[in-house]
């Protein structure tokens, strides 16, 4: 029979605690458990924790004294985010290949050059480097040559050559290109010249498809709204009503209500915003969602920030808009910040929030001197034009043509912002998902 021992914990102590090497309470279980290598007892510990960007994550180690065996993972505790993203750097040098890495068990990794995946599930969530990847790929495909070399010599020498090629690419001797697929949205590869944008990496936030709902236990939102029979109020009734619907707190997990209302911006058009607050650990987060249908254009605003009254201005950012600040050689891509309805202060410092205070590779074991100095002289930059030290620009631009800035002289001109209309390209398509959609003639294929 296994025996476990848990730490005791306190009333008032949280079941995910942060990681403090002074904090006393923070002691891991004991399970003792088989081992898969001599069939001996080991021992496992289990340790929950929160860490920056995974949150709230379960660490479990595995050790063996009779044959010294030792396995160590982890694996996400918090919850699945709403878009799933895709990673996709252009590796070139050594530096590149030294990029940390934060893979959850449900990311498909993707060599492009040598056709190679590593598909999702197969693997164990792990915060490692782009080298550590290849290398547990390279001692995973050499474990079993012998015995292929038995069965089949002909593969086995096929293997030695891949095996080779992944040899030069993890020294960083030949250029290849590296993707990272997370349907989850909880993966992450770093941006070494973070905050500015970094030209070899590119980001791309999507919607998940069915079978990825599948993968990951969740309901299709096509079968819920089919086993819905419930009559739908008209937009009329909805446009003065709040709505309230039960969720959990992303944060602590415990139920919270979030509230949902459609609303008329100005000279705009209908938006939906939802807002959530949690009693239990004091979490709020509001979301916007856009009411309406995709433009046929995209759109580009640019505003030159020249007085303190021009952060009081309304801003709109959906999903789909990025932002960039010209003087700062900032850019953020869409789906970084959510779909948000704030003032232009709130935004940035939303914007000082993200990059600097919660990025995972300043904190603990992650930071290097030189990128923090870099990413608080970056906060340092923020605070100037906050305080109306600094005069700049800011652009957003969506292609979906669903984000907003207040014109204050409206409906005249404003003479410090442009608004720009622009046709999109094919792969701004791609990203919305309009290339594959059908609108007319469906009907005739029934």
């Amino acid at each position: 029979m296994s025996v476990i021992k848990v730490p005791e914990v306190k009333e008032s102590s949280s079941l995910f605690r942060e990681i403090n090497a002074e904090d006393e309470e923070q002691q891991p279980a004991e399970l003792e458990s088989l081992c898969m290598n001599c069939y001996q007892n080991g021992l496992t510990r289990l340790l929950l924790t929160k860490v920056p960007f995974f949150k709230e994550i379960i660490v479990s180690s595995f050790t063996c004294e009779s044959c010294g065996w030792s396995n160590a993972e982890i694996q996400s505790a918090g919850r699945i985010q709403e878009l799933g993203v895709r990673y996709s750097l252009g590796v070139r040098n050594k530096q590149d290949v030294n990029r940390e890495v934060v893979k959850t068990d449900y990311a498909t990794t993707r060599i492009l050059e040598l056709d190679f995946e590593i598909p999702a599930c197969t693997q164990k969530g792990a915060l490692t480097t782009i080298e550590g990847i290849l290398e547990r790929t390279i001692v995973g495909l050499q474990q079993e040559q012998p015995l292929r070399r038995v069965e089949d010599e002909g593969v086995a020498d096929k293997i030695d050559v891949f095996i080779t090629k992944l040899q030069s690419l993890k020294d960083g001797e030949t250029p290849f290109t590296f993707v990272l697929d997370d349907p989850s949205g909880n993966s992450f590869v770093e941006n070494p010249i973070a905050p500015q944008k970094d030209d070899a990496l590119s980001v791309t936030h999507y919607k998940r498809n069915t079978d990825q709902d599948k993968l990951l236990g969740l309901e299709s939102s096509c079968t819920n709204r089919e086993q819905s029979q419930e009559p739908k109020e008209s937009t009329e009734e909805l446009r003065d009503e709040v709505l309230m619907f039960q969720t959990n707190c992303p944060e602590c997990n415990a139920p919270a209500a979030t509230n949902m209302k459609l609303v008329q911006i100005p000279h705009f058009k209908e938006v939906i915003i939802m807002a959530t607050n949690c009693d239990s650990c004091g979490h709020r987060t509001n979301e916007v969602k856009s009411g309406g249908a995709i433009e046929p254009n995209g759109t580009r605003i640019t505003l030159h920030i020249t007085d303190m009254s021009d952060l009081t201005r309304d801003v709109l950012k959906s999903e789909t808009c990025s932002i960039s600040i010209p003087e700062l050689e900032f850019e953020l891509g869409m789906g970084a910040l959510s779909g948000k309805f704030t003032t232009l202060e709130g935004l940035l410092k939303d914007i000082r929030e993200l990059v600097v205070d919660k990025n995972p590779f300043t904190l603990g074991d992650s930071s290097i001197s030189d990128r923090r100095e870099k990413l608080e002289e970056f906060g340092r930059k923020i605070d100037k034009i906050l305080d109306g030290q600094l005069p700049a620009h800011i652009v957003l631009d969506d292609p979906a043509g669903n984000s907003y800035l207040q014109n204050v002289y409206a409906p005249e001109n404003d003479p410090e912002m442009t608004v720009e209309s622009y046709k999109r390209t094919f792969e701004q398509n791609e990203d919305l998902g309009l290339n594959d959609m059908k609108t007319e003639g469906y009907e005739d294929e029934k």
